[in-house]
Order: C-alpha cells, then structure tokens, then sequence
C-alpha cells in the first residue's frame, strides 16, 4: 500500500508512558515502532475521584520526549489506563430505550447507589452484548470521573497529542487477543498485567462476568493472586452453576508466567492457553521482536488497534 495509514496506542501508568505505532490490519497487525519514559516517583497516584497527575510538568515533558522518538508526523493516540482509574460492570436494563441520552439516563438511575463517583462528575460509557429472551438488554458498563479523565486530556494536549480514545487495560488486552480468543465461544481470560488482575468470562463470545482488582501493596503478592483467581471461579460457578468452560486463557509477563500459569491451573483444573503477544502482531524493523520486550508494550498495542 503506498500510503499506508498508521496507528499509535499509549498506555500510562504510574511507573511510566509506553508507547507503540502499528500498521497493517486489525487481523494482522504490524508494529512499527515502540517508546517509552519512565516517571520519577510519585509523579502519577492512581485514583478514583482525585487528579492522579501530581508534577504536570514532568508528566508533559516525558510524554512529550517518548512521542518525539515514535518519529510520528501525527499527535493522535488511542490512550490505555489502569482499571483502577474508573470502574467495568455488566448491567441488565429491563425493557429498550430509544436514544443513547435515555440509556444513560436509565444507567445512572439504576447505579445511583453503587457509582463510587458522584454522579455530577461521572463519564459514562456503554456498549450492549445482548438482548435476551424476555427482552432485557445486557450491557457493558464503563465508568470513571470527569477530574480524573479531564486532567489526563489537558496534560496530553499540552504535550502536543490529541487523545481520541480513552479506555482501560482490560478492554485493550481483550482487544489484542480477541481473534485467538474467539476460536472459543466459551471461555475464561485470566489476566495478571502490571498490578492487576482481571478475570473475564465469556459465553457465545460474550462477555457474562467480570472481576478486575488492583493488587498492589506490601502484602504477599503470590498468595493475593491465587486467592482472587480462586474467589472469582468460585463466584463465576455459583452464578452461573450451569456453565461449564472447557478453555481458560493466561496472560501475564513472561517473567511471572509460569507460577502465574500454575496458579490458574491448580484453581481451574484446566490446562491454561498461554496468550502472547508475539503471536498475534509481526514485528517491524524498528520494533523489538522478542516476547520480554514485546510484552511490555501489550496494552499499547491494543490501544492502537482500537484506531487502525
């Protein structure tokens, strides 16, 4: 193609910015080129209701200068944030609506006692999975506050990007892996990536339960892990007793995949499907190609997707 259209993902966390450029197609991604910055210590603090840059200087200036090294002509990117910026939750709403305004409107008024947010400085978001039987509609829901999502699109802007997609870890690594996964209408994707751990089940290809918690802290990592993954399958069983998921899918950094792999074996009784990334994007000849290095540039990757 002689004017081939790229696509850029940056995922921000609270260590650093990671930066990837792909080109191609969606079923057949190539990754071009990577950056990334580091953030001095705490310069970024993830919260619900609080502005999580906390040196706004810094920040722009390391977004900045890991962008410049993308050689990019263009500032759009698809952004990634932790979950634990905002919250993911499966809703059932009774009945249809006739325009987006209304199902918004009907979303809050059912969530207006669980929202962690108030409901003025909330952004909210849906996606509908499925209608079923007796008309209810299933939903995906996103939410997470304005002060947090505001101050992430100024401070980018002022970088010199234009954010056009903003959104979380979860729905970008499902994103990357979402061909693999798709082989199995019925399915579970554990995930451990960064300090979160995300359990998703799937049924005909749709999403039907989802846990995702922020791990960090002082305690005993391993344990933590293994405790979740144990207390999600046991949640998942008891609310759907009928379903039985011959597939369950494992993704986490190749330094913590084996015992994270053993972890979800001992707690399933099935023999996990290692997700990596190195399977489903072909590296450019300015992008690293082997898996450690790949890894660490996932999230991006399926940010970037999101706007190929």
């Amino acid at each position: 193609m002689l004017f081939a259209s790229n696509s850029t993902g940056l995922e921000i966390n609270p260590h650093g910015a990671v930066f990837a450029t792909i080109a191609g197609s969606a079923a057949a991604p190539r990754l071009e080129r990577v950056a990334s910055a580091t953030f001095p210590e705490n310069t970024l603090h993830i919260s619900l209701r609080e502005q999580n840059v906390l040196e706004p200087e810094i920040f722009v200036d390391r977004i900045r200068s890991a962008h410049n090294l993308l050689l990019s002509r263009s500032g759009k990117v698809s952004v990634t944030l932790p979950d634990s910026v905002g919250r993911i939750l499966l809703l059932d709403l009774e009945g249809r609506f006739k325009s987006r305004a209304e199902a918004l409107d009907l979303i809050r008024w059912k969530l207006k006692k669980s929202i962690p947010f108030d409901l003025a400085d909330t952004h909210l978001d849906y996606q509908k999975l499925a209608v079923r039987e007796n008309g209810d509609m299933s939903l995906l829901v996103a939410l997470v506050s304005k002060t947090v999502i505001s101050q992430y699109e100024e401070l980018l802007l002022q970088a010199g990007l234009t954010p056009i997609n903003i959104d979380f870890n979860s729905f970008n690594l499902c994103r990357l892996f979402d061909r693999r996964m798709s082989l199995s209408e019925e399915g579970i994707l554990v995930f451990y990536y960064g300090s979160t751990l995300g359990f998703i089940a799937f049924s005909q290809s749709v999403p039907e339960f989802i846990r995702v918690k922020d791990l960090s802290g002082p305690a005993d990592a391993d344990s933590r892990i293994f405790m979740e993954i144990n207390s999600s399958l046991m949640v998942y069983k008891n609310r759907f007793p009928d379903r039985v998921s011959q597939t369950i899918y494992c993704l986490a950094a190749p330094s913590d995949f084996p015992e994270f792999r053993e972890m979800v074996a001992e707690a399933s009784g099935l023999e996990p499907v290692p997700l990596e990334t190195k399977a489903v994007v072909t590296p450019g000849n300015a992008a690293p190609g082997d898996h450690n290095a790949l890894f660490a540039h996932t999230a991006a990757i399926g940010a970037a997707l999101r706007s190929l």
